[in-house]
């Protein structure tokens, strides 16, 4: 296994920040507890995008630009014009818990998961829901049974839907069906895969971005623990970038 050099700092200032994505040049990513959506230059210029007062987490894009962004505790994906936030889907009759990540297919089809049990508060482990929202903000539930769905991606063939379920400590694999239905269920992988890479942080990683021109710059998103009392209103959190030699592929 090779450990890759230590990384370098990018952004500071950060209580929980999760969701980033690298877009039109930037990294965007959400800060939970600033409540606010953020793009940064490669240079490391910070931009405030808009405010999500029911907490950020996953982002996406629709077709036309439009921004989406999941509200945690509403339990909705909200929409960002540019000029202002409105809704896009409630999902408060799918997800049992607060939401979380989210992927943005090209059509503009958004996969949301939620923590499916109380865990800050800490409540026992039960599966969640993953919700499918049509470009239109019709919600469905597409897949059950997930154990705290988090980090999915889609192939580059756009054919194949990838998440990774924290605790069961595997990824889970479906086919795209018509209307972004999800099918085929199946492992992807499980303890036990070899690990050929690692990256040491100071802080605790809870999110990774491969970003930059060509997309061989891993941002890594941490913070000192993941439990409101240890970061909010701290800024301690913080981004850190370090260079790979495999680039990213496919969504997000």
């Amino acid at each position: 296994m090779e450990l890759l050099c230590d990384p370098e700092p990018f952004l500071g200032g950060i209580d929980f920040g999760e969701g980033p994505r690298w877009h039109d040049g930037r990294l965007w990513y959400s800060d939970f507890y600033q409540h606010c959506v953020c793009a940064v230059s490669p240079g490391g210029a910070a931009e405030v995008i808009v405010e999500v007062p029911g907490q950020p987490s996953g982002l996406g894009w629709m077709p036309n630009g439009d921004l989406l962004a999941v509200s945690m505790t509403e339990r909705r994906v909200m929409r960002y014009d540019g000029a202002a936030l409105h809704e896009h889907a409630d999902l408060s009759e799918i997800a049992s818990s607060l939401c979380n990540d989210m992927t943005v297919d090209a059509e503009g089809r958004a996969y949301v998961g939620n923590f499916g049990f109380d865990l800050h508060n800490g409540e026992d482990a039960a599966p969640a829901t993953l919700a499918l929202v049509q470009p239109d903000g019709t919600a469905e539930p597409c897949a059950d049974g997930l154990m705290f769905p988090n980090g999915a991606v889609i192939t580059p063939d756009g054919r194949t839907f990838i998440i990774g379920e924290s605790f069961a400590c595997q990824f889970t694999a479906f086919d795209i069906g018509p209307e972004g239905r999800l099918e085929n269920r199946r492992l992807w992988a499980a303890e036990g895969g070899e690990v050929t890479h690692r990256v040491e942080t100071e802080l605790n990683c809870f999110a990774v971005m491969l970003g930059g021109d060509d997309r061989r710059t891993l941002f890594l998103v941490t913070a000192p623990g993941s439990h409101p009392d240890e970061v909010r209103g701290l800024g301690q959190g913080r981004i850190d970038a370090v260079r790979v030699e495999v680039p990213g592929a496919g969504l997000p």
